[in-house]
């Protein structure tokens, strides 16, 4: 039987320079390249995945549970937050893993999954979490690269910057509102997409109000720090850029991140 390799697609960069990879290394005709959705992306997320196709001549499987992250917080009756966040595993690690077994044997594929040589302290978890199935890196060998190189060279192959990056958020995921995310993505995200962001605090309010509970996605010095009180802070001291600098910058460790910590996967 024929082996299929098998990407995951995240929408970021480091998952297309992954596929680019294998491709170079295997052909196209036994690759099968893979995106979980989490119905909150960034519009121009899906633009990109587009320019991929095209560009490598390849049709991207899509996957999606039909939910987004909020739905699951109201549906699980928690707020995600930047410690605990199920939005990862359920829309993307499980459904990719129902996916996986549903069609795949482990001896029929191998994974390969878009993490680059600076987190290749995550690697050991992720083999145990999706043994017996072969999971390999391409990222994590040789030549290095780092992300910026990566979307520099989106420029010679003629594809546009995905947005977020141009908006200086670390990942391509979830429209720049990660639950995962620290103070200072939020506050990224509140003076570069503050319509996005005002969606979210309107999300935040809403659960508080039903749970009556003081929850919120962020804490400051180990209390909650809303969403809302995040804005009125930046709102009423723009000129103090540094107000949340000793805070958690944090992008989201989403998917792989879902194996990191054995604990929340038994939640």
């Amino acid at each position: 039987m024929t082996i299929k390799h098998i990407v995951s697609l995240s929408g970021g960069i480091g998952s297309y320079e992954t596929l680019k990879r294998v491709i170079a290394k295997e052909g196209k005709e036994n690759i099968i390249a893979v995106f979980c959705d989490t119905m909150n992306e960034d519009g121009d997320l899906y633009r990109f995945l587009r320019d991929i196709e095209n560009h490598l001549g390849i049709v991207i499987t899509r996957l999606a549970t039909g939910k987004d992250p909020w739905q699951l917080c109201f549906d699980n009756k928690f707020l995600f937050n930047s410690r605990v966040a199920l939005c990862s595993r359920i829309l993307k690690t499980q459904l990719f893993n129902d996916w996986l077994r549903e069609n795949f044997a482990p001896n029929d594929c191998v994974l390969y999954l878009g993490i680059d040589f600076t987190e290749s302290h995550r690697k050991e978890a992720i083999v145990k979490g999706y043994a017996p199935y072969k999971v390999e890196f391409p990222m994590c060998d040789k030549p290095y690269i780092y992300k910026y190189e990566m979307i520099d060279e989106l420029k010679n192959e003629g594809i546009k910057t995905p947005r977020l990056y141009e908006l200086g958020f670390a990942h391509n995921n979830c429209g720049g509102a990660c639950f995962k995310a620290g103070i200072a993505s939020w506050k990224n995200l509140l003076e570069k997409d503050r319509i996005k962001f005002l969606e979210c605090e309107d999300k935040e309010e809403v659960f508080r109000k039903r749970s009556g509970k003081d929850v919120s996605i962020l804490k400051r010095s180990g209390k909650p720090f809303t969403l809302r009180q995040l804005r009125e802070a930046v709102d009423s001291a723009p000129e103090q850029l540094s107000l949340f600098d000793d805070e958690e910058v944090g992008g989201c460790g989403c998917f792989v991140g879902d194996f990191d910590n054995e604990n929340e996967r038994k939640d």
